[in-house]
């Protein structure tokens, strides 16, 4: 399916993540209202969330695990449970991944610099849950990471949109959040929880044959 690409304003190589846009969700699949089955399906009823998460991390289907919990669900059970990466192929080679992951990105990193927004927008892969149906069904039990949160939360609805129903979004994600304390050192820089902090398991080496990608033009 064809879409014309728009640009998203969050990025995962900026400082500053602003709201994030709903304009994301609607542009990942006009295919993430049409099920496995091809049945059209309703959005989710919004579940109760956590009360400690901010907005953008919230997921219409309210089922969240920290990575650690995540790590920890996917090692009971590695052959039913799969673990989504919807991160870049760049943040994979540069930032790290958890080996035994699916690496299906949900949007696509630009490399024109917005002056404004002072960041590289990024741009919706509209195929996304076309790309993830090709390894999960509606009703396995899928958790998802991003860098922080915030990207697998707009996963996470597509998906529900689509029809799965037992999709996890891992709050603090590869990275975890940043430090606040203006009195630290490491005040900014994605410290405070996160996959790489909490003692779970990962690689700077890829995993092609775990890599669902989008199709090149």
């Amino acid at each position: 399916m064809t879409e014309p690409s728009r640009n998203v304003p969050w990025n995962c190589f900026s400082g500053n993540r602003p709201l994030l846009s709903l304009a994301l969700v609607a542009s990942i699949g006009l295919a993430a209202t049409v099920s496995a089955s091809g049945a059209e399906t309703n959005q989710p009823a919004a579940a109760p969330a956590k009360p400690e998460l901010v907005k953008e991390k919230q997921t219409t289907l309210g089922l969240y695990v920290t990575s650690r919990e995540a790590y920890e669900k996917w090692k009971a059970e590695p052959d039913r449970i799969k673990i989504i990466d919807v991160r870049t192929p760049e943040e994979y080679l540069f930032v790290g991944h958890f080996a035994m992951a699916w690496k299906i990105p949900l949007a696509a990193q630009s490399y024109e610099w917005d002056a404004e927004k002072k960041q590289f927008p990024m741009k919706p892969l509209p195929d996304f849950v076309a790309r993830v149906q090709t390894v999960a069904k509606p009703d396995d039990t899928l958790l998802v990471m991003c860098r922080s949160g915030g990207r697998s939360a707009l996963a996470v609805n597509a998906l529900a949109k689509a029809g799965f129903t037992n999709v996890y979004n891992i709050t603090d994600g590869m990275e975890g959040d940043a430090v606040k304390d203006p009195n630290s050192v490491f005040v900014g820089q994605r410290l405070v929880n996160g996959w790489k902090n909490s003692g779970c398991p990962w690689t700077y080496k890829l995993t092609p044959e775990r890599l669902v990608l989008p199709k090149t033009p």
